[in-house]
């Protein structure tokens, strides 16, 4: 790899120092990356400071929500203004986001700090991503893929560990700010190495279809995060968001049509390695956040396993993930981008037939196969994914490709936690109302909380917790089917990449 590349404007010649500014991104993405796990162990102290267990969900779901909407906005800008300058502002957004989430009193304060680190942290990722695609050739791109899908697992590995080590021997509010140092290294980084060309042009910024899309997907997402927590899925708040939703996504589509510069160009979706790639990374959001959200609950609450053998389940499909990319990076231009998804797909598939498969009796080192299984399949994928994308479309057009990629993946996971969380709800209140449950009224969704609490447990009578051990476990076998049919929606998407490139 050499030492830099020579980026030519019109004014001057500068050289990108491609090392450091490599190093630059992956600090940058950690640091994002590891903000949605590491507050997971902060949490129960911050709740213990500041009281407002009712507003415990938004803590996470306010990060996530705004990072989702913005993600194709500066997507878009990117392409308009640079990578630059954009990245550099979203990295400033989160810094003061995460400064002031530090300084909270209030679990509202809080609440809208998170907020402000989301909408920061919706520019980095998908930027940093999009820089790594104009700095490198297909062929260097597709090995770099692997050292980004590690950072997404390690951080999500090592988070909560973080976390919890602050929290043991510090102060929570230094989970939020160790990123100000890590945030100044990475504008440093990209102001000092990084040098790109710009075409001197007037634009014009598509204000309307960027407040309507953030409207839109809000309300989704609100309605997908509230719906069947705190209100039910039939209640007027429900109506008026789908409706919000519907009528926001109607005005939208409307406007990009006619927008001279719109902020999500139509016809990116025609391009089938878009409309394709972003299909099945949408789905397999949704596998994977089925998957981390749903092993714990039968590992504890059906095989009695304790928290650190559900943790191992999860873990090793993150040591399969960038463990595939890896290989992966080495192996995409020799076999092609399509063989090597539908190979990430296959693997998908085979770790989703461990989980309809599973049972008491097989236990945790089964469940962890399938783990990893999976996590191989999305090394595979999501980098042939995410390289074919970037492709099939010009440098003007890569940044709002690369972060619809992105979004979808979000979008997905905010989807698949409403679709499978539902499922598993469903399924457990029919079992009680069966013939399969004796105990009649004494057996009720709330059961799963004292199964699931492992120091509770000793206090169930014997049989009431074979009955919810039962009944927990059909409900999760249902999900696991979600998840099954998930995985053949991804595979077969797969199968559709078109067998070579349309652009260089």
């Amino acid at each position: 790899m050499n030492q830099s590349v020579v980026i030519e404007n019109k004014s001057s010649v500068k050289k990108t120092h491609r090392p450091l500014v490599l190093a630059t991104l992956v600090i940058s993405m950690f640091m994002t990356a590891i903000e949605m796990t590491i507050i997971s162990t902060a949490m129960p102290s911050i709740v213990g400071e500041m009281r407002g267990f009712t507003l415990y969900s938004w803590v996470f779901s306010a990060f996530s929500l705004m990072q989702a909407v913005t993600t194709p906005i500066y997507g878009k800008l990117s392409d308009l203004f640079g990578r630059k300058p954009i990245f550099i502002t979203g990295i400033v957004i989160f810094l003061v986001g995460s400064v002031l989430c530090g300084l909270s009193k209030t679990m509202i304060m809080l609440v809208i700090f998170r907020l402000i680190q989301g909408l920061g942290a919706g520019a980095v990722q998908p930027i940093a991503m999009t820089i790594v695609g104009d700095m490198f050739t297909v062929e260097e791109r597709a090995k770099i893929q692997g050292y980004f899908s590690s950072v997404f697992g390690i951080s999500s590995v090592i988070g909560p560990i973080v976390g919890g080590v602050i929290v043991q021997y510090s102060h929570w509010s230094w989970i939020f700010w160790m990123n100000v140092p890590l945030g100044i290294l990475s504008i440093i980084g990209v102001v000092f190495f990084f040098h790109e060309g710009i075409d001197k042009q007037k634009h014009t910024i598509d204000y309307t279809g960027s407040i309507l899309f953030v409207i839109s997907i809000s309300s989704l997402m609100i309605a997908l995060i509230q719906g069947g927590v705190a209100w039910s899925w039939t209640s007027p708040q429900m109506f008026c968001l789908l409706v919000v939703f519907i009528l926001g996504t109607w005005l939208f589509l409307k406007q990009e049509r006619r927008a001279s510069e719109p902020m999500m160009p139509l016809q990116l979706w025609q391009n089938r390695y878009i409309a394709v790639g972003n299909t099945a990374t949408f789905t397999s959001g949704a596998i994977v956040i089925g998957l981390t959200s749903f092993i714990p609950a039968y590992i504890q609450g059906v095989t009695g396993g304790s928290a650190f053998i559900a943790g191992f389940t999860l873990t090793v499909m993150t040591v399969g993930w960038p463990i595939a990319a890896w290989v992966a990076g080495h192996l995409i231009l020799k076999i092609g981008i399509r063989p090597m998804a539908v190979i990430g797909g296959i693997f998908i598939f085979i770790g989703s037939l461990f989980f309809i498969t599973l049972d008491p009796s097989k236990g945790s080192l089964w469940a962890g196969t399938g783990s990893f299984m999976v996590g191989i399949g999305m090394g595979f994928s999501n980098s042939a994914f995410m390289i074919s994308i970037q492709n099939s479309v010009q440098r003007q057009m890569r940044g709002v490709a690369t972060a619809s990629n992105m979004f979808m993946r979000l979008l997905g996971s905010s989807v698949g936690a409403a679709l499978l969380g539902g499922i598993l709800n469903f399924s457990f209140k029919r079992f009680v109302l069966s013939s399969d449950n004796p105990l009649g009224n004494t057996v009720s969704i709330d059961s799963i909380n004292q199964v699931l609490d492992s120091s509770k447990t000793h206090q169930i009578p014997a049989r009431e917790l074979h009955v919810i051990q039962h009944g927990l476990t059909i409900a999760l076998h249902s999900v696991y089917w979600g998840v099954l049919v998930l995985a053949v929606i991804t595979m077969l998407g797969t199968l559709f990449l078109p067998k070579t490139r349309n652009t260089a």
